[in-house]
């Protein structure tokens, strides 16, 4: 009887712990995987067994985060695991075409956090068994190209970081976006703040939005000061043809166009 006390608080009860299979997945690609479910000192009912995408999103003005659910598979319904057992549960997880790039090249992004969350429920506990799991998640060959000319036209990298909100003007479906920000080049060190760059990628194409943070006039007259002003740019990258356009020029080229002052105070 004490035994069947102490799983309900989740000592010597079952616990689970999921294997990626996968070195590496991509937006719209399977993610592979098993759940290892390893059973307690007593027998168990199990409720359900899930996994779970989870992804670490700011929100609202004081830029708390939280951790959100994008993609979820059941994998198990009621069931009995006995004492001592062990069950392997293959899965495959469809990740959405909008999930956010974690690493480039196997290299994380500094401030992302998508993770892989498995939920076992267990009938009359308190606590149920969680594991989590980070994700490695390459961009798509059009994502790769787009990074690869910022960079190559002098931006650099700084952090990443995703925002619970929508972006206007663009086909959107997960509610949340991410956004890899870069500090913009010398050329144009002295006009904008930042670079930042988010992608919503699609079965043929991924839509690219570029946003830069140009620094404004204080006064008439004067230079520029530490306020800045948002500016959004669109483009898309067709997966066909991603290799024909010189993203390099096309990008500088919008860069240039957004930099020239258009008013007193910009």
């Amino acid at each position: 009887m004490f035994q069947k006390v102490m799983a309900s608080f989740g000592q010597g009860g079952a616990t689970v712990d999921a294997r990626l299979l996968d070195r590496l997945v991509l937006p719209g690609g399977t993610l592979h995987g098993e759940v290892i479910l390893q059973g307690g000192q007593v027998d168990q009912e199990i409720e359900s067994l899930a996994v779970t995408l989870l992804a670490r999103v700011e929100q609202g003005s004081e830029e708390t985060t939280a951790d959100l659910p994008f993609q979820n598979v059941q994998l198990a319904g009621r069931e009995l695991v006995r004492a001592g057992a062990q069950i392997k549960v293959p899965f495959e997880v469809q990740m959405p075409w909008e999930t956010p790039v974690t690493t480039v090249f196997g290299k994380y992004l500094t401030g992302m956090a998508v993770g892989l969350q498995t939920n076992l429920n267990l009938a009359r506990t308190v606590v149920d068994p969680q594991d989590v799991d980070a994700i490695p998640i390459e961009p798509v060959p059009a994502q790769h190209r787009i990074l690869d000319a910022l960079t190559r036209i002098g931006c650099q990298f700084r952090d990443a970081n995703l925002v619970k909100n929508r972006i206007d003007g663009v086909d959107q479906q997960l509610p949340f976006f991410q956004e890899i920000n870069f500090a913009p080049s010398q050329a144009f060190g002295n006009v904008f703040n930042g670079v930042t760059v988010s992608f919503l990628a699609r079965p043929r194409d991924v839509q690219v939005v570029l946003d830069v943070a140009k620094r404004v006039r204080v006064l008439k007259g004067g230079g520029l000061g530490t306020r800045s002003q948002s500016r959004l740019g669109t483009f898309v990258v067709e997966y066909a043809a991603m290799g024909r356009p010189n993203w390099e020029q096309q990008i500088e080229g919008w860069l240039r166009e957004v930099a020239k002052p258009r008013a007193i105070f910009d």
